[in-house]
Order: C-alpha cells, then structure tokens, then sequence
C-alpha cells in the first residue's frame, strides 16, 4: 500500500471510529431515557440492566453506521481539502477519484459487514433482548406496563395513568381492552378508578385487581343493518379480577423456542416464512372467492365421475325441459306475489346482499391484515441489504461533498450530514410506512430512501471528480436556484398581466 493511500485510509478509519463512538453511545442513552421508567426502582442487579442495554443496542447500528460514514466521509476530505492536501495532490498528479480508491475498497469491506451483522447478529441480540425483557417482566410485572401509553400483555391492551408504589404494582385510572369472543376483535372495554398487579415467582398468573370501574362489552350483530345501533352491554362493578396467564412469557434463557417475528428471522427464515404467508393469503382468496360463487350463483362443482351419468340424459328431455322453462317462466316474478309476499321477498333479498357485503367487507380487511405482514417480512428482508447499500450511499455523498465545501471539523460537515441523513431517514421512514399498509410495493418501499438519494451521490461524485475537486459549493444548488428563479419569473409575468388586464 502507498505512504497516500495508507495516510487516508488512517484518517478516515479514525475519524469514522470516534464518531461511530460518539454517536453509538447517544443512541444507548437515548435507549436508557425510553426504558428508564421500566429499569428504574424494580431491584435489577446492574449486570441485568447492562445485557439489557446491551441485547438491545445491536439494533442501534442500521442507524449510526450509515450516519458515522457520511458524518467521516465530510469530516474527512472537508478537512484534506481545507488544508490544501487536495491540491498538493493534484500538482502530484493524483487526482479526488485515485484518493478515492482505497476507501471504497475499505468501504465494501464495512458493508459486506454490516449486511452479516443485519442478517445474524441482529436477529438474536433481538430475540434475547425480548427473551431477557419477558423474564423481568415475569418477576416484576409492574415492568410490563408503562403509564401513558397502551402496552399489549397477552390477549389484553392495557393503558395507565400513573404507576406508584415500590414496585409500581398500584395503578390510577386503567383502561383495558380485551379479546372477549372468538372474532379475535377487542370487543371487551374495562375502566376503573385504581387497580392493582399482583403476581408470584412460581405462578405463570398475573393478578390485575381492579377497583370502581364499569366493563363494557360489544354485543355480536345478527344483522348488517344493527351495525349502526352499536349494541352493548355495561356492568358496573366494585372489585373485578382479571388474570393473565404469562407462562408463554416465562422462559428461561437457554430456551429453543423462537418467537416468530420477523426482527428475529434471518434471509432463509424471512423467505421461508413469506413463501408460507403468500400461500396463505393466496389459499384464504381462493376459499373465500369460492364460497362467495356458491353464495351468489348456487355454483356447485359436480364429481368428474358424475359428469359420464349426468351427459346420459336424453337431450330431447333437456331440451323440452328448457324450452318449457323458458315458455312458462314470467317476464316479471315479483308480479306474482302479493304485497305483503314482494315485501317479504325484497326485505329478505336486502338482507342477503348486505350480509354478502359484511362479509365481503370482513374478509377484505382479513386479507389486508394478512398482506401488512407478508409486507413487514419482505421489509425486514430488503432492509438487510439497504443497510450494506446504505454505507456505499453515504460514502459517496459524504467524501465528494466534502471536497466540495472544503471544510473539516465539526462545524459545516456536522450540519450538512444531518440534513442530508434526517431526508434519508425520513424517506425510508416513509415509503416503509406505506409499504406496510399496502400503499406501495414492500420491496420499493423498503429502497426508496436510498433511491431518492442515489442521484445526489452521482451528482456530487461527477463534479468532485471532474474538477478534481475545485468545485464551487453553491454549483451543486444551481439547478435548485434556476428553477426557483423559473417559477418566480413566471409568477411574476403572470401577476403584471392580471395588474395591467384589471387597470384596462
């Protein structure tokens, strides 16, 4: 290795340590500030609360690895290029592009690695992580519920005003939801004035005492039409128990079953696993587009050994018969029935429709529930690999544009990166969003932060290069500028048009 190419490849590995450092461990205590309300008062031994923390950081790294690289990148040729070094490059012939060549190297390296670390690391520092928490929450169930918020628990959703006590086990103004019947809706609404955790060691129960509240549960609905009238029942009681059975949550460390999300499934086991939801929603289509044929058109598929007997019939017979269905069969059957019968015929028939509606309304929100998370595995997928494209991305942005505002420090390239990686992060965060809800392909969804910013890294690349970088920073907003202009010259002409029509 060159005396050069080894003097850059050091700076910018140890520019990119310190800030990966520096921004790691804002992260953790961002993560410390989310879960200090549940760590806080429940008697964990600081070797519990350090696996904590550290089960839960790995998940931290999608986030600070792309953001150190860009914030390194900047910081790195910003401070080449303001010290002149660039330009003693350039009268030796070397031009941004050759400096360029070892990092990009080093930088395939860190996204091959960061793709293994998304793909292994992550999933089990997750499934730990969740393993560890259930564990505390199986000996301090307090720990389970944050107040102000609604925390799932089982079968329930539960919310809380304030916790007090030494181990936050009293609680003021519950609301619950619960899974009353077998339609796996929430249809259960409990509210008391306080309430109370209680729970052993040795027992998979989790005791909620509640105290002065009303519960409230929705009726099931015979009829489409009572949708609107909301039916329910309310009972109003003193002192109401709810237990929940956490021996799904009570799990030892070394225990072999996995929790089936798709944080904690590598590539084979999220391919796997969407193959098996694709053919799900598939199958639930088909069943369901078959029932409804059955429903609508009384289609009935007959017996291929059937279908030999059935072309026995005489087609004289057959014929006769149609012809004198045809014959006989009245223009208008709704005229052959009296008031009261055509009544009872179209209110029956109204019924029936909206019956197929409900249905059709039910199932159609069944299989979108089903598609979110065929959706949210094939995001889990894509982000694996837009992690690794994520680290080329940002080098790309960053060690261009650095040459580019030829500045070092922390000042300048500080600003510029955060910008640039808050867009980015907004983007992803955005098109993840829709893509989950079906709004958008999941494999677009999971691509289009990295996408929209693609042409901006070969922008600043090809004029960093091109100029060897003596570029002007404000050239990069000039087209930015002149379409500004564009539309503020239109706006104008069309404003003194209207002023001069007016005073006409």
């Amino acid at each position: 290795m060159k005396i050069i190419d080894r003097y850059i490849l050091k700076s910018f590995v140890t520019t990119l340590a310190t800030v990966f450092a520096i921004l790691y461990f804002i992260f953790i205590l961002q993560a410390v500030w989310l879960f200090i309300t549940e760590l806080a008062g429940k008697d964990l031994d600081v070797f519990v609360v350090i696996k904590f923390l550290l089960l839960y950081s790995p998940k931290m790294v999608p986030l600070v690895l792309p953001l150190s690289v860009l914030l390194a990148s900047i910081m790195t040729f910003g401070s080449l290029a303001e010290n002149y070094e660039f330009a003693a490059m350039k009268a030796s012939g070397i031009s941004l592009g050759r400096a360029l060549r070892p990092l990009s190297v080093f930088i395939s390296g860190l996204a091959l690695l960061s793709f293994w670390f998304a793909n292994n690391v992550i999933p089990i520092a997750e499934y730990e992580f969740i393993n560890l928490r259930r564990e505390i929450i199986a000996v301090k169930p307090a720990m389970a519920i944050a107040p102000g918020q609604f925390t799932d628990l089982g079968t329930s959703n539960i919310k809380v005003d304030k916790k007090t006590g030494d181990k936050g086990q009293y609680l003021d103004n519950v609301t619950m939801h619960m899974r009353g019947g077998n339609t796996g809706a929430n249809d259960v609404v409990i509210r008391s004035v306080n309430g109370e955790l209680s729970s052993s060691e040795n027992s998979n129960l989790l005791s909620l005492h509640l105290l002065d509240g009303n519960y409230y549960r929705d009726l099931p609905i015979k009829n489409y039409k009572d949708r609107a009238k909301v039916p329910f029942m309310k009972v109003k009681f003193d002192k109401y128990t709810v237990n929940m059975d956490l021996a799904a949550l009570n799990e030892t460390e070394n225990t072999e079953k996995v929790t089936n999300t798709y944080h904690m499934l590598n590539i084979s086991q999220l391919s796997y696993t969407i193959d098996s939801l694709k053919k799900e929603v598939k199958d639930n289509k088909i069943s369901y587009a078959d029932n409804l044929m059955l429903r609508v058109n009384n289609l009935y598929k007959v017996d291929q050994e059937n279908i030999e007997k059935s072309q026995q019939v005489s087609d004289s017979t057959a014929t006769a018969s149609k012809l004198t269905f045809i014959e006989t069969a009245p223009e208008d059957l709704l005229g052959q029935f009296n008031r009261t019968e055509k009544d009872r015929v179209l209110t029956t028939a109204g019924e029936y429709v909206s019956n197929l509606v409900f249905n059709t309304e039910t199932n159609d929100a069944s299989i979108l529930n089903q598609m979110k998370k065929v959706n949210s595995h094939y995001l889990a997928l894509n982000e694996k690999f837009v992690i690794a494209y994520s680290c080329f991305l940002m080098f790309f942005i960053g060690a261009p544009l650095g040459a580019i505002i030829r500045k070092g420090g922390i000042g300048l390239p500080m600003v510029a990166s955060v910008a640039i990686f808050i867009t980015y992060h907004f983007i992803n965060t955005f098109g993840r969003k829709v893509a989950q809800e079906d709004g958008m392909n999941a494999i677009l969804g999971s691509w289009i932060g990295a996408l929209a910013l693609t042409p901006l890294a070969i922008f600043v690349t090809y004029k960093a290069t091109t100029d060897n970088g003596d570029v002007n920073f404000m050239a990069v907003f000039d087209p930015f500028i002149d379409g500004f202009n564009f539309v503020k010259g239109k706006i104008k002409t069309r404003f003194a048009k209207k002023v001069k029509q007016q005073a006409e």
